[in-house]
C-alpha cells in the first residue's frame, strides 16, 4: 500500500511523464460546447478515455441524441471499442452522459511498469475522439 503522499506523487509523476511523453495541446476542456469536455482516466484499477455530457438535463438530451446519430460512425471510422452510456455515474454520484474507451488491460497508476502501455492507449485513442469530434463538432453544437 502506498500512503496518500506516495500515491499523489505518482500520480503526479505519471501526468508530467505523460506531458512530456506526448506534449500537445489536448482540447479536453476547450471543446466551446457547454457541458462537453474530454478525460483522461487512470486509476489504482483502470485507465480510459471520455467524452462526458455533464450540462443541465435538457442541454445533455440534446447533445446525446446527436451522438447517438453518430454512433456508427464513431464506431466504425475512429473508436469500434466506444461504450455509450446515457446514465452514467461518477464516484460522486452525479449523472452524466458518457462515451468511454477502457483500455482492456489491468494497469495501475501505482505500478510505473504499466504506464507506457497507458501512455500509448491515451494518445492514439484520445487522437482519435478529438479527430472524430473536429469532423463531427458542427453537428453536435446545433
Amino acid at each position: 500500500m502506498f500512503s496518500k503522499e506516495e500515491s499523489r506523487q505518482l500520480r503526479q509523476e505519471f501526468w508530467t511523464s505523460f506531458g512530456k511523453s506526448f506534449p500537445r495541446k489536448w482540447l479536453l476542456y476547450n471543446t466551446k460546447i457547454k457541458g462537453l469536455s474530454f478525460k483522461f482516466h487512470f486509476d489504482t484499477k483502470s485507465a480510459l478515455v471520455a467524452m462526458d455530457l455533464e450540462d443541465d438535463l435538457e442541454n445533455r438530451i440534446n447533445c446525446w441524441e446527436k451522438l447517438v446519430a453518430l454512433k456508427s460512425i464513431l464506431k466504425d471510422d475512429y473508436l469500434p471499442d466506444a461504450i455509450y452510456e446515457e446514465e452514467y455515474y461518477l464516484d460522486s454520484g452525479k449523472e452524466i452522459s458518457r462515451i468511454y474507451v477502457p483500455l482492456d488491460e489491468k494497469v495501475s497508476i501505482h505500478n510505473k511498469n504499466t504506464w507506457q502501455v497507458v501512455m500509448e492507449f491515451f494518445n492514439v485513442n484520445m487522437s482519435l475522439f478529438e479527430a472524430f469530434f473536429e469532423e463531427y463538432k458542427d453537428i453536435i453544437k446545433s
